[in-house]
């Protein structure tokens, strides 16, 4: 028989046992809360520094880091979707190397798990990736990934994108705690996104207006057009990041727009362009008055690609430069490069503010040049009027006085030099009578210049040839040029858009006229046969004769690729 103290001694332990099991679950559950606490921490820390940002870049990425360290998350990544609602626009990471990214290829679209959460914006947790029904698989290259928890981030009650975590460090599942935590963390990011995007959209508009006031500072100044629609053009392109701008205006009576202006990537196969008004990306905003985008402006089956000029160029837009009840006074072409995002809603309307302003100030600017020209006609009309109503008359009245005293000379040679006198005034009366028709006109007029007489000549040939040839022209071809001259280069451009239709078989022709400090050059180049050695040319020695005839010269080649090239010039008169 055992001893009468041992019952005694296990009543004594049980109670000891009991209490050790309540001090661990105490213990347990003060780790917990203690866990609880620091992560309710680590979530406020994680909000105010997401919310500390403005640049939405750096918003974006402080949004990925913190929700990495939130939930213990070995890879973390925020897409965001896009203007069409479908597939995302862009995508953040935490986790994966540059040169895993690089391995991987181009970031994802939203195809599997990733446009689940698009297709159905709410928490998302995953044990294993590739049993989810949607799952569509990793690229080559791509880091093993089984875990998952994503959550969607709402912007003004619209989804701007999604927040996808995988594998939870040290192989543990993500839970509802993690999933809590997630979403919190969302809430604050959306907020914090907002802001940013407010904040961008602000230093947007700012430096939209600086750009405005230094337009119109400049106009006011004087400075001249082409320098002007420079400014433009370099302003837009930098505030929209766009690798191309051109700036077009007008023709008159042509139909057309010329291209005064283009300044990036591959510029010289836009500079001095003609383009049609239904072919050609500027030619439909400025026929409609208001913007016409492209998401790849490179392969836009709207316009025509001839000439090749949109290699590498994708995302586009064209914002006619003034407002639908003003008209518009030219066209303001932005492409970025291919790949790059396309311009937002935010960003067209900027622009059509910015272009609205501008016409604004080149209305004003023109009315500036307007006045100061009838000031000068009319000071010209008082100097004529000046001319003849008081030097002609008063040297015609000295010319009858010498006439008249002329038949009281007796002496020969006295008699002589009077009658001389009296033809050399009736020579000055002739010159000022000149010079006066000449203040009193305007040449230049109309539709009556090089440029537009050029487009003409082309419109009429599109017809026989079958196709429209490209334009270029690029200087100052309305005013270095004298009619004589262009009257013969005319007649040869005609000519040259003739032999094109009738000999060459050609599908395609290109017209560059290029005004230089000391000679006019055009040249025709088509993709036809060439030139047959035992072809006529009467039409080829016509031309070579105007050509001698001012000056200048005819050179004809075969490209490399087949057809022909004409290059006619001659001298101008230096200023």
């Amino acid at each position: 028989m055992g001893s009468p103290e041992e019952p005694r001694e296990a009543r004594i332990r049980l109670p000891q046992l009991k209490l050790d099991e309540l001090l661990e679950e105490l213990q347990a559950r003060l780790d917990a809360a203690r866990g609880t606490r620091d992560r309710v921490h680590s979530l406020l820390e994680a909000v105010l520094s997401v919310g500390r940002e403005l640049e939405l870049e750096q918003v974006l990425h402080g949004i990925v880091e913190a929700a990495a360290v939130l939930v213990d998350a070995e890879y973390a990544a925020l897409g965001v979707i896009g203007p069409d609602g479908k597939w995302l626009s862009a995508f953040h990471t935490v986790g994966v190397t540059e040169e895993q990214i690089a391995g991987i290829g181009p970031y994802p679209q939203g195809y599997g798990i990733l446009g689940e959460l698009i297709r159905r914006p709410e928490p998302l947790r995953l044990v294993k990736i590739s049993e989810h029904p949607a799952s569509y698989g990793f690229p080559p290259n791509h880091p093993p990934m089984n875990t998952f928890l994503g959550v969607p981030i709402r912007v003004r009650d619209q989804i701007y994108g999604n927040l996808y975590l995988t594998e939870k460090r040290g192989g543990a599942q993500f839970d509802d705690e993690d999933e809590s935590v997630l979403s919190t963390l969302a809430v604050a990011a959306g907020v914090a996104i907002d802001n940013a995007r407010l904040y961008e959209e602000s230093r947007l508009r700012e430096r939209w207006l600086r750009a405005n006031a230094e337009i119109t500072h400049n106009l006011m100044s004087g400075v001249s057009r082409t320098e002007i629609l420079a400014l433009i053009a370099e302003r837009a392109g930098e505030i929209t990041g766009s690798a191309l701008t051109a700036v077009a205006l007008p023709m008159e009576d042509t139909g057309s727009l010329a291209v005064e202006i283009a300044v990036g990537l591959d510029a010289e196969a836009h500079q001095g362009l003609v383009l049609s008004m239904d072919r050609s990306l500027m030619g439909l905003a400025f026929s409609g008055a208001a913007p016409v985008t492209s998401a790849d402006v490179s392969h836009d089956g709207r316009i025509s690609l001839d000439p090749p000029r949109f290699g590498g160029l994708g995302p586009a837009v064209a914002m006619p430069i003034g407002t639908s009840a003003t008209g518009a006074r030219g066209v303001v072409l932005l492409a970025r490069e291919t790949g790059r995002q396309p311009f937002s809603a935010t960003e067209t309307e900027t622009l059509r503010a910015f272009a609205a302003q501008a016409a604004i100030a080149m209305e004003l600017a023109q009315r500036r040049t307007d006045a100061e020209q009838i000031a000068v006609l009319q000071d010209r009309d008082r100097i004529a009027r000046d001319l003849h109503d008081l030097a002609i008359q008063r040297l015609f009245a000295t010319g009858m006085t010498l006439q008249s005293t002329s038949r009281f000379i007796d002496h020969p040679e006295a008699a002589e030099r009077v009658v001389r006198a009296v033809d050399d005034l009736d020579e000055t009366i002739k010159i000022i009578r000149s010079t006066i028709f000449g203040l009193r006109s305007r040449e230049g007029t109309g539709g009556d210049g090089l440029r537009a007489r050029a487009v003409r000549v082309v419109g009429k040939a599109a017809p026989v040839l079958g196709f429209a040839p490209s334009v270029r022209m690029e200087g100052l071809v309305e005013t270095r040029v004298p009619r004589e001259i262009a009257d013969h280069l005319i007649a040869v451009l005609s000519e040259a858009l003739t032999n094109i239709a009738r000999h060459a078989h050609a599908g395609r022709a290109d017209v560059s006229l290029t005004a230089g400090a000391h000679r006019i050059c055009l040249t025709v180049t088509d993709n036809g046969v060439g030139i047959a050695a035992d072809g006529r040319r009467s039409g080829l020695r016509n031309m070579a004769e105007r050509a001698q005839q001012l000056g200048g010269e005819l050179e004809l080649s075969g490209p490399d690729g087949g057809g022909t090239t004409l290059v006619w010039w001659v001298p101008v008169p230096t200023e």
